[in-house]
């Protein structure tokens, strides 16, 4: 009987400095920080009951159900943090048991996905978190030589999460970064903004964009329900981003961009008259030049945005830009899984594209 109480002693979690110890066969000594502790980042409500939320506690009772439900999957969230740890350990528990699509790895729907800040200021791919269960507990990386970095983790795109916990061995340290300075700018569309069919969390477009950029993004696509609901335009006018960019061609035929494109951006005009705002072109299907109700989706749906973009200047909408669909995902129909979704390569692209309008507009307000 005293042998077995003395072991589940030895068991009990300890704390050191704020930070749970677990001694476990497979944790020798790690302290575990709770990303909470740590600071989500590219979440529009911060200050919002629901942490692993991307849109508000009042939004359930504002939104279709569809959407509400979308909002739990934790599409752009991260977290950054500086250690000295030669290893660095995730345990993190999912809200949904389905872990990967038909079209889309486990990695990129429930997976976590490690950066490090190099020595030139850029980002680094360290490791991935590969769930094979709805409660995970792995090695991001390991053998790294003992020394203060930077470090950032992206959140599973198309699940929600109840809880991360990042673990370094005890001897180390682990902290939190400074909040990002600088406005976010907030990315609002469909399943390709949201991430499908990434790869991993780090290789949407947003995330492409956060690292490059070196400014938060938010991350409110919603897959196959990114509409331009005037509902969901009351939302987004709550931010105060230093930009809008607004990717919701694929969700919407010609008719109901005609009809509501121009209230939906009223709608952040009245709220923020001097916020740069851009209407994107849906991306191209790749197999639309043989399919012809593809080509006629892409063609009629583009002119009545143009029709759209174009009423709205002509009644004095200021600070409006239009993104073009050429080459969005390349011309050689190797950027999606699907015909719709980008590969890897295929938000790679898109980054390239959607940068040189961003890199104008930040050009553009240095003071903001």
């Amino acid at each position: 009987m005293k042998l077995v109480l003395v072991l589940g002693l030895i068991l009990l979690p300890a704390v050191i400095d704020g930070h749970q110890v677990m001694n476990g066969p497979d944790d020798d000594a790690y302290i575990w920080s709770d990303i909470k502790e740590l600071g989500i980042r590219g979440k529009g409500w911060k200050d919002d009951a629901l942490s692993f939320n991307r849109l508000p506690a009042k939004a359930e009772s504002m939104v279709r159900e569809a959407v509400w439900g979308l909002s739990s999957n934790t599409a752009g969230f991260y977290v950054r943090f500086r250690s000295n740890a030669t290893s660095i350990k995730a345990n993190w528990k999912l809200t949904d048991e389905k872990l990967s699509f038909p079209h889309m790895a486990a990695t990129g729907v429930s997976g976590l996905d490690l950066y490090v800040k190099w020595e030139d200021g850029s980002w680094r791919w360290l490791g991935v978190g590969k769930p094979d269960s709805i409660e995970n507990k792995v090695t991001l990386a390991e053998g790294l030589s003992e020394s203060a970095r930077e470090y950032l983790l992206y959140l599973p795109l198309y699940n929600g999460i109840e809880f991360v916990k990042i673990g370094v061995p005890a001897a180390f340290k682990i902290e939190p970064v400074p909040p990002d300075t600088g406005k976010p700018i907030v990315f609002y569309g469909t399943s390709i903004t949201q991430g499908g069919c990434a790869s991993r969390p780090g290789m949407c477009t947003t995330a492409i964009l956060h690292r490059r950029l070196n400014r938060e993004f938010i991350n409110l696509g919603f897959s196959g329900n990114g509409r331009m609901e005037p509902e969901v335009a009351e939302l987004l006018a709550e931010l105060d981003p230093l930009a809008y960019f607004i990717d919701c061609l694929p969700n919407m035929a010609a008719d109901v961009v005609a009809a509501r494109v121009e209230p939906f951006v009223k709608i952040l005009r009245k709220a923020h008259p001097d916020t740069p705002i851009v209407l994107a072109e849906d991306r191209t299907y790749d197999d639309a030049f043989l399919i012809e109700n593809k080509r006629l989706r892409n063609t009629e749906s583009r002119k009545a945005l143009r029709n759209a973009y174009e009423n709205l200047l002509n009644n004095g909408t200021r600070h409006l830009y239009y993104q073009i669909a050429e080459g969005q995902l390349g011309f050689d129909g190797d950027g999606t899984v699907d015909s719709s979704h980008p590969t890897d390569l295929g938000f790679y692209r898109q980054a390239e594209v959607y940068q040189l309008i961003l890199q104008h507009i930040i050009q553009e307000n240095t003071f903001e």
